[in-house]
């Protein structure tokens, strides 16, 4: 299957910009290559990279250090990166490296592209993430597992699917009504955004229970006795799944709360109209005047007594172990006097394993869900205040998701 290069570059998640007619992501350390034409191909979930070269040509291993160093560059951001292969024509003429220029690579990648040099090293500082292979799939899912462009699939993903799908319909309609209902009233009716919000409840204890998802959740009386103190709170929980989003709302219940998000997710079919009607916050995490807005937001919210929950982790672990915590939850609850909420969340990441469209197995006497006593943000400061949350969610998790 052939792809134009803007298509590979949405599907890959990337971040890139046009250098000389050449896609690249962005990286201030990667020199600007020439080049007439590039795109991608995809070929046993490899894009490979091909460049009719202008001259004067350079040697492919050489081309080779510098698309790496992109690809491991565009990784830096938690999103997937799918491994790139690099080959270089010029002419019609095979630029294939030899043994010869491999041996001379080091020296000449010092001597000739200091940037290269630094971009490569820097590489083995990150984490390359690579796609599972099909019989890793299969051995997740079953014998009747099938892998597709955007995720694989069994018998039980997509009965999980069709179900969310059919269910979401009447979800989509009913957000796109309480906007039409919002921008009609200039925002005067139902100001904190409380109908969506229980629509989207409703959609996902629907689609939860329909399918046998529902996780197991612990300590339930302690959110029934902080729920009677009529505070707002901001919820917290470690992720590693898709599944991490209805379980967390599970566990809050009926109650008005706002999920801080990428803003990615706002192109999401049905999920993005719910999350804008829902009044959640979507941050981009490239930009800091939106960060900056983000917690401003926020703040406002937790005053005004409307719950948050967000996953301080930034993104999903792709083994089920807890990741390093950013600080923006909180530096926001630390801001708004709020409570934090530790949630952990057992086992999402084998319910929903990264690599697959949907649920792949019911959740049911496998997923888990722990909350834990409110950690109070006043008199501590932000960083005592971050590490005993770290610490109340580690102590909830089984051995295989401590973090190392």
């Amino acid at each position: 299957m052939r792809l134009t290069g803007a298509t590979a570059v949405l599907l890959a998640g990337w971040n890139f910009s046009a250098i000389d007619g050449l896609v690249l992501p962005n990286n201030n350390n990667i020199n600007k290559i020439p080049a007439t034409r590039s795109y991608l191909t995809s070929k046993t979930h490899n894009p490979v990279v091909s460049i009719r070269r202008r001259q004067p040509s350079i040697p492919s291993w050489k081309a080779s250090a510098l698309f790496s160093s992109a690809a491991a560059a565009a990784s830096s951001g938690g999103e997937e990166v799918v491994p790139i292969a690099t080959t270089t024509t010029s002419n019609n003429h095979n630029m294939s490296a030899t043994s010869t220029e491999m041996e001379q690579m080091p020296k000449q990648l010092q001597e000739e592209e200091p940037t290269a040099t630094t971009t490569t090293k820097s590489m083995t500082n990150v984490t390359t993430k690579k796609k599972k292979t099909y019989q890793e799939l299969r051995a997740e899912g079953g014998t009747f597992t099938f892998n597709t462009p955007i995720g694989a699939l069994n018998p039980f993903a997509l009965y999980y699917g069709i179900t969310s799908i059919v269910l979401g319909i009447p979800w989509f309609i009913s957000c796109k009504l309480c906007q039409l209902l919002y921008f009609i009233t200039g925002n005067r009716f139902d100001k904190k955004r409380r109908i969506p919000v229980f629509l989207s409840h409703v959609w996902g204890v629907t689609l939860m229970r329909l399918t046998r998802c529902y996780p197991t959740i612990k300590n339930l009386d302690i959110l029934q006795d902080f729920y009677k103190e009529n505070r707002p709170a901001m919820f917290v929980a470690n992720h590693c799944s898709w599944m991490d989003i209805p379980f967390l709302g599970a566990s809050i219940g009926w109650r008005n709360y706002k999920l801080i998000s990428k803003k990615e997710l706002g192109v999401v079919p049905i999920l993005g109209t719910a999350i804008r009607a829902g009044g959640h916050i979507m941050v981009d995490r490239t930009d800091r005047r939106s960060q900056l807005a983000t917690l401003k937001q926020g703040i406002n919210y937790l005053k005004d007594g409307v719950h948050l929950c967000t996953f301080p982790e930034g993104t999903r672990s792709r083994n089920g172990r807890m990741l390093k915590f950013k600080n923006g939850a909180f530096k926001m609850a630390y801001k708004a006097g709020a409570p934090i909420i530790p949630i952990s969340i057992i086992n999402s990441h084998k319910v929903m394993p990264t690599g697959w469209m949907m649920a792949m197995r019911p959740a049911h006497g496998l997923a888990e869900v722990v909350v834990h006593e409110p950690v109070e943000s006043e008199g501590k400061t932000e960083e005592e205040l971050a590490q005993a949350v770290r610490q109340s969610m580690i102590s909830g998790l089984p051995e295989d998701q401590v973090p190392l």
